[in-house]
């Protein structure tokens, strides 16, 4: 059997570079590990549906739109900006996992990988034969890393994982929103897919340390994600709180339940966050301001504050209302007293600070041409992130990979004539 080579894009000083990564993910968690693990120099291959008489093939997020993409011409391609999103430097293949045939062409894949992500409910890649038992005997250096929305144990395994579900069963919701008792008050989800993206970052930092332990041992090993877990390890100092008192966290809106003032704050032309962490930002406050709370003793300590928040917070906000977003701003930061603005996606990403991160990257698409996406946040020194390839059109590189792989042209053309790919 032929040894995988690094494709002549990967730079060698990419963290990853040598690692192979076989992606049976879809939607987003699984996705969001994988693009990580290819940002960092990995070479993932993106196994997707064939298109079908009633199935149009690929990753369902190529269809999450609109928005799509444009073609140089102005028309809709196929492909969704969610599935944009979170696929650069992948290459896609296509293949019928379903069919005894693309189970077998998923095995030689596998033997020549470091790493398998799947998220599939839980049962169904043993069904194929693709479990981890089955694939890790053929390649005991393998990473097996399965996300799904409950894990491969407890009551709810078999259960299929919504980020949307999971953020109301894992709590999340009971803390976000306005409170109950003011205009709006209710719960809400988050307004991206938190649980999905926690899940796929706690996925990428799970499989490198499976592929640290490989590194020193010959053995790979399991990775059972869950959203659910994910979603509760994430309530963090809420969490930690409710199982040291047994008293759960209301919903607080944009205010927070341990600091005062930490919360949103209309001015005169707009909104300001006010962000005091702890008493000597509240007196450099209190300056600014003009006012002499810092000294009341009602106020002057952050737990004062927050047993009388019902009395601070509309003095605060009264004050507030007098200026505009600029002044308020411009004289907060000047005192060393954390705020910021709320900025729309356009100001987002034309704020100098994320211009200089240089959170934004062009690749260039094959029907696009240039294509803008959101960047890595990862900096490194020594082996920094590459951007290779735009994301994948549909089975973009099947010949090339199974090729690779060992698979001539009359295989290959066999198995495209069976529908396999």
């Amino acid at each position: 059997m032929p040894m995988p080579q690094t494709p002549m894009d990967t730079p060698a000083d990419t963290s990853l570079a040598g690692v192979r990564v076989l992606d049976l993910s879809r939607v987003l968690a699984g996705p969001w590990c994988t693009q990580t693990l290819a940002d960092l120099g990995a070479d993932v291959i993106k196994v997707e549906r064939p298109r079908g008489p009633t199935h149009p093939g690929g990753d369902d997020t190529r269809g999450w739109g609109p928005p799509f993409l444009k073609d140089r011409d102005g028309r809709e391609t196929s492909d969704a900006a969610y599935f944009l999103g979170t696929n650069r430097n992948k290459r896609s293949i296509t293949l019928d996992i379903a069919r005894p045939e693309g189970q077998a062409v998923v095995r030689r894949l596998a033997q020549q990988a470091d790493v398998l992500v799947e998220n599939y409910k839980v049962g169904d890649m043993a069904r194929y034969g693709l479990d981890a038992d089955s694939l890790r005997a053929l390649n005991p250096r393998l990473v097996y890393c399965s996300v799904t929305g409950f894990g491969q144990t407890g009551p709810y395994r078999e259960r299929a994982g919504y980020d949307y579900a999971i953020q109301g069963l894992g709590g999340l919701m009971s803390v976000t929103g306005e409170r109950d008792d003011l205009p709006g008050g209710g719960p809400q989800k988050v307004g991206v897919a938190v649980a999905d993206l926690f899940t796929g970052l706690y996925a990428t930092v799970a499989i490198l340390a499976a592929l640290r332990h490989r590194d020193r041992s010959g053995e790979g090993q399991v990775v059972d994600m869950a959203l659910l877990d994910t979603q509760v390890a994430m309530l963090a100092n809420l969490g930690a709180g409710y199982l040291c008192t047994g008293q759960a966290p209301r919903r607080a809106g944009n205010a927070h339940q341990n600091i005062v003032p930490y919360q949103v704050f209309e001015v005169a032309d707009g909104h300001v966050i006010l962000a005091v962490g702890n008493d000597g930002q509240f007196a450099k406050f209190c300056g600014v301001a003009g006012e002499a709370w810092a000294e009341d003793p009602r106020f002057a300590r952050n737990a004062d504050r927050v047993r009388h928040r019902e009395t601070l917070v509309p003095l605060i906000a009264a004050v507030m209302r007098r200026r505009r977003r600029a002044d308020w701003l411009g004289a907060l930061e000047a005192a060393k007293v954390p705020c910021g603005p709320i900025n729309s996606l356009a100001d987002t990403f034309e704020d100098p600070q994320v211009l200089a991160r240089g959170m934004r990257v062009e690749l260039t698409h094959p029907q696009a041409g240039p294509l803008p996406l959101v960047a890595s946040p990862i900096k490194l020194s020594a082996t920094p992130v590459s951007y290779r390839r735009a994301p994948p059109l549909l089975g973009e590189h099947t010949d090339e990979v199974l090729e690779a792989a060992g698979f001539d042209a009359a295989a290959r053309a066999a198995l495209r004539a069976q529908g396999v790919v």
